[in-house]
């Protein structure tokens, strides 16, 4: 049996799958749990595993670095092991990828119907793939393009420094070193985190009149969540403070975006994975995030022709750790 996982912040999704005679893999059981009920990532794999089943091959996408086969998560405090894994499974097979790694792989198994273009310019060429995907975090990776083929590199680039563009943006980051004196970094703007960070920023500078049906940093009142609220309402126009609160966000995820893009000379193409792009999708196509995409002075002929696709598809990663075993 194949064991796959897609382990975040907010949820980790485990699958369990068999491979038939013909190659095809049928997918036996697959499970969501919330990541913050579990103190570790074995309580998750016990509750999933059925009694005496046999693994042979595992792979697990992780939100975190992993170094040495070893990753401290980044928004979880679990500590995953290859070589503990292995014993726990009983196979040698075990592999642990950076979660955006696990994603780019994934995205390089989606069918055109689950990709969404967003560069009406585009032209099709082949080289490196960025991937970049905002959720809890904000998740960032390679495909790099050795010639015959794409190869997976993850990195940690969501916590780079967060670079302003406008003077809007020059306060805004005057306004976070307040909250993170020592380092301000693209992921406090660019995640679930970042609605309300860039909510509580406008009216703190009194863009507009606060928004009754927000609850404070700190209330969830009905179980509602904050960042969530605000994306709804702005994304529907219901309220103009939420609604330049998304118009900011997608801006600023535009102009990282691009940054990633000229990092990694991706003329291959850009994915836009995590969870967030899908659900303000129409603030998505507006044109605002490729705007920003592209304003890159000299370099703005090179991006306006990169092909720039967001995924609809919410198993991206897992995709990419079934896949692992088998490029």
């Amino acid at each position: 049996m194949i064991l796959a996982g897609d382990i975040g912040g907010t949820k980790t999704v485990l699958s369990l799958l068999s491979k038939e005679p013909d190659g095809t893999r049928v997918c036996r059981e697959e499970q969501s749990f919330a990541s913050q009920d579990f103190s570790k990532f074995d309580d998750i794999l016990e509750a999933f595993l059925p009694s005496g089943v046999k693994i042979s091959v595992a792979c697990f996408g992780v939100a975190g670095p992993i170094v040495n086969q070893r990753c401290q998560t980044t928004n979880l405090p679990w500590l995953l092991d290859a070589v503990e894994l292995m014993q726990k499974l009983r196979t040698p097979q075990v592999k642990l990828l950076n979660d955006l790694e696990a994603m780019a792989l994934g995205m390089l198994f989606l069918p055109e119907k689950d990709l969404l273009e967003l560069n009406p310019n585009a032209q099709p060429q082949i080289g490196n793939i960025a991937v970049i995907a905002a959720g809890t975090g904000l998740g960032e990776a390679i495909l790099y393009w050795d010639g015959d083929s794409h190869h997976p590199i993850a990195t940690e680039g969501g916590h780079c420094d967060f670079a302003p563009q406008t003077i809007q943006q020059d306060m805004l980051l005057s306004y976070l070193r307040n909250i993170y004196p020592d380092h301000v970094s693209y992921e406090r703007i660019i995640s679930g985190l970042g609605f309300s960070h860039l909510y509580d920023f406008l009216c703190d500078h009194d863009f507009a009149t606060a928004c009754l049906a927000v609850p404070e940093l700190d209330d969830r009142t009905g179980g509602n969540d904050r960042n969530a609220i605000i994306s709804r309402l702005g994304i529907n126009g219901e309220d103009p403070l939420c609604a330049e609160a998304v118009r900011l966000f997608v801006e600023l995820y535009g102009a990282e975006a691009g940054n990633l893009a000229l990092k990694s000379l991706a003329v291959g193409g850009v994915f836009i994975g995590g969870g967030i792009a899908a659900k303000i999708l129409p603030a998505m196509q507006d044109g605002n995030f490729m705007q920003a995409f592209k304003a890159k002075g000299r370099f703005l002929q090179l991006l306006d022709k990169i092909s720039v696709k967001l995924s609809l598809n919410p198993r991206t990663p897992l995709i990419g750790a079934i896949n692992y075993f088998d490029r």
